[in-house]
């Protein structure tokens, strides 16, 4: 996972919910014929500000959906966020998926589709304004979400980043 900005969270430390975002069944032919087996993409967060993801693939649906869930917590990055929305306009890509996220006044809603909608309501976002660019493969969309979430800065960080005060970075 790509991540620049953020940190890593344990799993012991939150309380997480998991959604499925995609399963697949996928095959595989053999002299004998064909073996069925299935791979589930699961996104966890405690919705204040903590997502992961997770791929997961056993024969059995209910067993990948388990391995999802024990790799996603793994793989948990905290996010800023202000006020339930994203604290600036943000690019992620990942393959051929390209998303933008944009703030949104309070009451809007998460106007975001499928894969984005999952990873953005389980880091807890209320309001925000999403497209998505490119490839729609689940896998790849859920990746570059991540991406421009672990990419977000609020103010103070900028404000530290260049060693100028708070009322600098809003005044240029």
């Amino acid at each position: 996972m790509p991540v620049q900005n953020s940190k890593k969270v344990k799993s012991s430390e939150t309380e997480l919910k998991d959604r499925l975002v995609s399963i697949q069944r996928v095959t595989k032919t053999t002299k004998g014929g064909r073996t069925f087996s299935f791979s589930a993409i699961i996104v966890v967060g405690d919705e204040h500000g903590v997502v992961g993801y997770g791929l997961g693939k056993a024969k059995e649906v209910t067993d990948a959906v388990r391995k999802g869930v024990d790799d996603a917590k793994k793989n948990l990055i905290k996010v800023n966020l202000i006020k339930g929305s994203v604290p600036h306009e943000q690019y992620g890509k990942f393959g051929g998926a390209l998303v933008f996220l944009k703030p949104a006044a309070p009451g809007t809603g998460v106007i975001a589709g499928g894969a984005m909608r999952a990873v953005l309501e389980s880091v807890g976002v209320k309001d925000v304004l999403a497209k998505s660019k490119g490839s729609s493969n689940p896998h790849n969309v859920v990746k570059a979400t991540v991406d421009a979430l672990a990419n977000l800065r609020d103010a103070i960080t900028v404000a530290q980043h260049r060693g100028v005060k708070m009322d600098k970075v809003f005044n240029g």
